[in-house]
């Protein structure tokens, strides 16, 4: 199992749902994903997306300010 880390704070929907998207598909099973996310639209959207395709959403993380960290797991 390895985790790895995605920054999309400084990124624009549809951006980050892409960016998202392309890491989730490398993942295999047991790993994970940890994104960081703005709060907003993308902050509900990448976990619902993520859900929708099979993964498990293990949780989500308050970081600082209006960051939040969706931990996802294949």
């Amino acid at each position: 199992m390895i985790t790895i880390n995605l920054d999309t704070t400084r990124d624009l929907c549809p951006a980050i749902l892409v960016r998202t998207r392309l890491y989730l598909e490398r993942l295999k099973q047991g790993d994970v994903l940890e994104v960081l996310l703005k709060e907003g639209e993308s902050l509900e959207s990448v976990p619902k997306n993520a859900a929708d395709q099979g993964y498990t959403i293990v949780g989500s993380l308050h970081v600082k300010d209006n960051i939040q960290k969706v931990i996802i797991q294949k």
